[in-house]
């Protein structure tokens, strides 16, 4: 389970890449991207297809970014996130933030038995400050309910 400390050691990073960005730069990830930048983080975008996304650079994987990350979001289908964590693992990285709806037990297995540190089950805009105002509800909503982690 996510716990409150993880979450906050993630966010604590400053230095991150993303995994599920697209092309057309119209999915979560890409606003994950833009949002997060947009709040001081270094994030370098991976897509194994193409070389830039909206003028900026994209990387063909983990150990083709230009630095060093202390962390991964992935905001991919599930069995594309079994071979994300896999190349995660390769490249020394020790902290994912497994956006919703990218889970999987094999994943969440992988990392555990590798010594990758997981926030899962949560989405990531609603907790990297300054949190916008849907998401700040959402979580006001989620804390209200007891969801929030612990």
């Amino acid at each position: 389970m996510t716990t409150k400390a993880s979450v906050d050691e993630f966010l604590a990073l400053k230095t991150l890449a993303i995994v599920g960005v697209s092309r057309t730069g119209k999915k979560f990830g890409n606003a994950i991207y833009r949002d997060l930048k947009g709040k001081d983080y270094r994030i370098f975008r991976v897509h194994p297809e193409v070389e830039t996304i909206e003028g900026e650079p994209c990387y063909p994987n983990l150990n083709m970014l230009p630095e060093e990350v202390g962390g991964v979001i992935i905001v991919v289908p599930p069995q594309e996130t079994e071979k994300v964590v896999q190349d995660v693992a390769l490249a020394g990285i020790n902290k994912v933030w497994m956006q919703q709806g990218a889970e999987s037990e094999e994943a969440i297995q992988f990392c555990n038995e590798n010594g990758i540190s997981v926030v899962r089950g949560e989405c990531i805009l609603m907790f990297a400050e300054p949190v916008g105002f849907l998401h700040r509800t959402q979580r006001w909503v989620w804390k209200l309910l007891g969801k929030l982690p612990k």
